[in-house]
C-alpha cells in the first residue's frame, strides 16, 4: 500500500488537513507552509511538527512532496495550484477552486498537460450523512430522481467583524453558499440553467460589505429536473434542531431522504421501508477536533483517504479540476441571474463566455 507524502501550504485552515494526514496511514505530512511564521510555530508546537517554511518554493522543489494541499486566501488558489503543477506535484485544493473564470482554461490545460490530478476539497460531500445519502443514490433507492434541494443557513455575522470579510471581493457565496451549489451540481451533473435573486441586508452594509448576504435560486437540468439552492447568513437563526445549517434533500420516485450537516443525521423514507433516521452522533469526536465544532477534520481525513484510493488507481478524484471549474460557472451563472433580475441564464453560456470547453 503505497503512503503519499503531503506538502502544506496555507496553515489556517490548512489545521484540519494536517490532522487528517498525520492521523491517516496512507498519508505523510512532509512539510507546512505559511508566510507567517507565528503560524507555522503554532501549528508546529499542537503538532509536534517542525518541518515548516514560510517559503511556498521550498515545497514545490522538494522532490519528495507527491501532493500540494494548498489552503491560502482564494484569491491565490489559481497561481498556487499553477506552480504546483508546473512543479509536477498532485494538488488538493480547498473550495472555491477559483475566484474567477478567468485563465480557468488554460489552468485545465496545464492540468491535462501535466498528467497530475487536482482534486477539490469539497468537504461537505465527505460528511458522515452525505456518504450515505451518495451511496442510497447510486443503489437506485430514490427511483427516478425529481428534485435536489440544498442550502446553507447559518448565523454568520461574526465573519463581518474579521477585517478580510471588509476587503472588496469578499462573496457570501464563494465562501459560504458554494457548499449548497455543490451538492446540486453532484446530484444534477448535466446541462444546467438558474434563475434566482439576491439581497444585502442592513446588517452587512453597516459593516461597509456590499455583498449579497440572502439568496434563492432554483436549476432545472435537460430532463426537467428541479434543484433549489438556498442561503442566508446575516440573520438569527433557528438552531439546529428546527434548521441544520447545511441540508441536502433528494426526492424521488421510489423514496426521499436529507442528510442533516451538523446535526450527523440522515433521514430517510424508501419504499417498502417506512421513514428512517440515522444518528452519527457517536462520530462527533471523529468530525470536530478541534474548539468544538470550528475545525470540522474528519471530512479532511475522509476525502484524503478517498484521494489516495484514486491515485492507487490512476483515476481522477472527483470533483477535480473540470468539474470544480463549472461549479464556479454555476456561481457565475447565479449572480448572473440575480445582476439581471432573476434572467435564466445557462451554465453553458457561462463557460462558453470564458473560452471554456465544457
Amino acid at each position: 500500500m503505497t503512503t503519499y507524502r503531503l506538502g502544506v501550504v496555507g496553515l489556517g485552515e490548512g489545521r484540519s488537513i494536517m490532522s487528517a494526514a498525520l492521523a491517516s496511514d496512507r498519508w505523510q505530512l512532509h512539510a507546512i507552509c505559511d508566510l507567517n511564521e507565528d503560524v507555522c510555530r503554532e501549528r508546529a508546537e499542537e503538532f509536534g511538527f517542525a518541518r515548516w517554511t514560510t517559503r511556498y518554493s521550498e515545497l514545490l522543489e522538494d522532490p519528495e512532496i507527491d501532493v500540494i494541499a494548498i489552503y491560502t486566501p482564494d484569491q491565490l488558489h489559481h497561481e498556487h495550484v499553477r506552480l504546483a503543477l508546473e512543479a509536477g506535484k498532485h494538488v488538493v485544493c480547498t473550495k472555491p477552486l477559483l475566484v474567477s473564470l478567468e485563465g480557468a482554461e488554460e489552468l485545465i490545460r496545464l492540468a491535462e498537460r501535466s498528467g497530475k490530478h487536482v482534486f477539490v476539497g469539497q468537504s461537505s460531500r465527505f460528511f458522515e450523512p452525505m456518504l450515505h445519502q451518495r451511496r442510497d443514490f447510486e443503489a437506485g433507492r430514490h427511483g427516478e430522481l425529481q428534485t435536489v434541494e440544498a442550502h446553507y443557513i447559518t448565523d454568520g455575522r461574526w465573519f463581518l467583524e474579521r477585517g478580510w470579510s471588509r476587503q472588496q471581493g469578499f462573496s457570501w457565496m464563494y465562501n459560504f453558499m458554494i457548499h449548497a451549489a455543490d451538492l446540486v451540481r453532484w446530484y444534477m451533473p448535466g446541462e444546467l440553467e438558474v434563475t434566482g435573486y439576491g439581497q444585502c441586508s442592513s446588517t452587512s452594509r453597516d459593516y461597509g460589505v456590499e455583498a449579497w448576504d440572502s439568496m434563492r435560486f432554483v436549476v432545472r437540468d435537460e430532463v426537467g429536473r428541479i434543484g433549489t439552492i438556498a442561503g442566508s447568513y446575516t440573520m438569527p437563526g433557528l438552531g439546529r434542531d428546527a434548521e441544520p445549517s447545511i441540508g441536502c434533500t433528494l426526492r424521488g420516485t421510489q423514496g426521499s431522504s436529507r442528510a442533516e450537516y451538523l446535526n450527523l443525521t440522515y433521514h430517510t423514507h424508501f419504499s417498502g421501508e417506512g421513514k428512517r433516521r440515522q444518528d452519527f452522533a457517536d462520530k462527533h469526536g471523529y468530525y470536530f477536533r478541534f474548539e468544538g465544532e470550528s475545525h470540522h477534520a474528519g471530512e479532511y481525513q475522509n476525502y484524503i483517504e478517498y484521494f489516495a484510493q484514486c491515485l492507487d488507481r490512476g483515476a481522477a478524484p472527483l470533483p477535480d479540476i473540470r468539474e470544480g471549474v463549472t461549479t464556479i460557472a454555476l456561481l457565475e451563472a447565479m449572480r448572473r441571474s440575480a445582476d439581471r433580475g432573476g434572467e435564466r441564464v445557462r451554465v453553458s453560456e457561462v463557460l462558453k463566455d470564458y473560452g471554456i470547453d465544457g
